[in-house]
């Protein structure tokens, strides 16, 4: 049976994921609260971050910012986009 959680993103009971992303107690926060769809949205939203501000993700500094987003995108406002972003044009 499928791990179903409350997504805090879309107010819905949805399926969760497989297993915490992180082992800590963010990666259980998320694991208890974001639904896959959810996950899905944020590892596109991470790419766009990494990719408009050319961060690199083995830096401590962009580790900590990637974070700070992700805490945003699930459980605050949501996240802001950088001010240089054009979304693609289908």
């Amino acid at each position: 049976m499928a791990h179903m959680v409350f997504c805090t993103k879309f107010k819905a009971e949805m399926e969760g994921l497989d297993e915490p992303p992180f082992d800590s107690d963010f990666g259980q926060k998320i694991y208890k609260n974001v639904s896959k769809k959810a996950w899905g949205e944020w590892v596109e939203r991470q790419k766009m971050l990494l990719n408009e501000y050319r961060l690199q993700p083995w830096t401590r500094e962009a580790q900590e910012f990637l974070v700070e987003q992700m805490n945003e995108f699930f459980f605050g406002e949501g996240g802001e986009l950088p001010k240089e972003y054009v979304a693609p044009t289908k």
